[in-house]
């Protein structure tokens, strides 16, 4: 697998209503300084559908400024809709929402 396939798996097994870190997936991937190389995997993430890469937020809960696929607001809504829980500045409750492997 090249490192796009392992982000991309690691992504996958996000489960519904729960989020990740860049920084996360990075170590899981094989390397903790690749967050920009994971943020670049899913903006051109090949499968929308399949990989779920509104899944994945930065270290502080925020949601992408440009989810590439339709705004901070529409990864917002999807993560909503999963359950994912939102504190009043807007960012992702780590509390709560983070999977912790």
């Amino acid at each position: 697998m090249n490192t796009f396939e392992i982000i991309y798996d690691i992504v996958r097994r996000i489960p519904r209503g729960r989020v990740m870190t860049y920084g996360q997936i990075a170590c899981l991937a094989g390397n903790p300084r690749w967050s920009r190389v994971v943020g670049y995997a899913l903006h051109v993430n090949p499968e929308p559908g399949k990989i779920p890469c509104h899944r994945v937020v930065n270290r502080r809960g925020e949601v992408a400024d440009s989810f590439a696929f339709g705004g901070p607001e529409r990864q917002r809504k999807l993560l909503e809709d999963e359950g994912v829980v939102f504190l009043p500045d807007g960012r992702v409750d780590l509390s709560v929402s983070l999977v912790h492997y």
